[in-house]
């Protein structure tokens, strides 16, 4: 037994965890190959190296995927002081190159010699598509910095291998993230780009994009719904996912055909983002002004948003229990029980339709069955789980509001 685990302590010494194994860069210059403060790290590994995210195998594992930060050409080379066969005998190392090659498209090269010399073709890289948003960002280290939103379709000469190479950063920073068919000419794609200087010259550096997918509605509609939407490591944190989110909205706000905007199983955070971006947008409708807010949520609201803005009622809803939480007073005891009642009114939506299903349920369950469901009649627990939902989301409201002031 001791030498069992003896041997178990020393193969242990042969696992790396992905997530800091995996070593990524945007590159610009050929110095920041060797900079390790320009080096990002996936969030997950996971759809890559499985649910533990433990390479085995290799001490001092390094996997280097390094992009040139434009065109995206990419690095791909593996580094390791040790290998688990050196010591031992049969017992074979995980398939760290085999896993990277799946997801990464050819045409990579594994030499970084070669790689910083792909960094003088970089001057030749142009944003694709059509230009929606020009916008400025102010950096204490960098000054006022100029960032571009184009819109691409696939037909786009050069983007569908451009695409290839973007689209590998999803498995690293989206959890559940699926490559997509890139020639269903229902997609559309907005891409964020910065504009720097290098040597004189006016160079482009990839900062994030968004997938959209255009689906019909009946009889001669579409409603475009947000795939995948990503700002890369190095840029997150500047306000670019608002800039993005909000030219996207406008984009197909100025298309007679497009019934409204929705998401695909929305992140959290996605979640945080539309309501700012929204807010932003509603907050100068005639039907949400301060003086109607009090008066509850109308139909007016609704149709408003949903013809100048191509918001669903659903979301027009949020945005008005925002911008009514920012003009009510909430140290008057009245103003702030109005409020309160006004968004657990919504919130207690899923609990009523729970009551419904369990008086459907008392009709055709034997007492014992019934008594197994018991939990889900506890009207204490569901006041206690409604009051606790209300004060998440008026925190999440508040947080809204501020971020409004502060970029007023």
């Amino acid at each position: 037994m001791a030498a069992i685990n003896t041997m178990e302590k020393k193969l242990a010494e042969y696992k790396c965890d992905t997530n800091e194994a995996i070593c990524m860069k945007l590159v610009r210059f050929p110095e920041d190959v060797e900079d390790d403060s320009t080096t990002f790290h996936p969030e997950f590994s996971h759809q890559v190296y499985g649910d533990d995210e433990v390479a085995f195998g290799y001490k001092g594992l390094q996997i280097q995927l390094f992009y040139t930060a434009g065109n995206l050409s990419t690095l791909f080379k593996v580094k390791y002081s040790s290998k688990v066969t050196e010591t031992f005998d049969c017992v074979e190392p995980d398939d760290i190159e085999g896993k990277i090659r799946e997801i990464i498209p050819a045409g990579f090269t594994c030499n970084s010699d070669d790689f910083i010399s792909l960094l003088e073709k970089e001057a030749n890289f142009q944003p694709f598509g059509t230009l929606l948003h020009t916008y400025t960002v102010h950096s204490e280290d960098a000054g006022q910095l100029t960032y571009q939103i184009h819109k691409v379709d696939v037909n786009c000469a050069g983007f569908h291998d451009y695409h290839k190479r973007l689209q590998t950063f999803l498995m690293w920073f989206i959890e559940t993230a699926s490559f997509i068919d890139a020639d269903d000419d229902r997609w559309d794609f907005f891409l964020v780009f910065e504009k720097y200087n290098k040597d004189g010259e006016t160079l482009y550096a990839t900062v994030g994009y968004m997938t959209v997918y255009n689906y019909y509605v009946y009889p001669d509609k579409t409603r475009p719904r947000v795939s995948q939407m990503l700002i890369l490591p190095p840029f997150q944190g500047e306000g670019h996912g608002a800039q993005l989110l909000e030219a996207v909205h406008r984009f197909y706000c100025s298309l007679p055909k497009v019934q409204d905007i929705t998401a695909e199983d929305p992140s959290e955070s996605y979640v945080k983002l539309r309501d700012y971006v929204l807010v932003k947008l509603c907050q100068g409708l005639p039907s949400f002004t301060a003086d109607k807010l009090p008066l509850g949520f109308s139909v007016d609201m609704a149709k408003e948003a949903q013809d100048k803005l191509k918001i669903n009622k659903k979301h027009a809803r949020r945005v008005y229990e925002i911008l009514r939480l920012r003009a009510t007073d909430m140290s008057d005891e009245d103003k702030a029980r109005e409020y309160r009642l006004e968004v657990k009114k919504r919130l207690f939506g899923p609990y009523r339709k729970n009551q419904r299903e369990m008086a459907k349920m008392k009709k055709c369950l034997r007492p014992e069955e019934l008594l197994s469901h018991g939990d889900q009649m506890d009207t204490q627990t569901q006041h206690e789980e409604l009051e606790k939902s209300y004060q998440v989301v008026v925190e999440d409201y508040r947080r809204i509001i501020e971020r409004i002031a502060t970029h007023a």
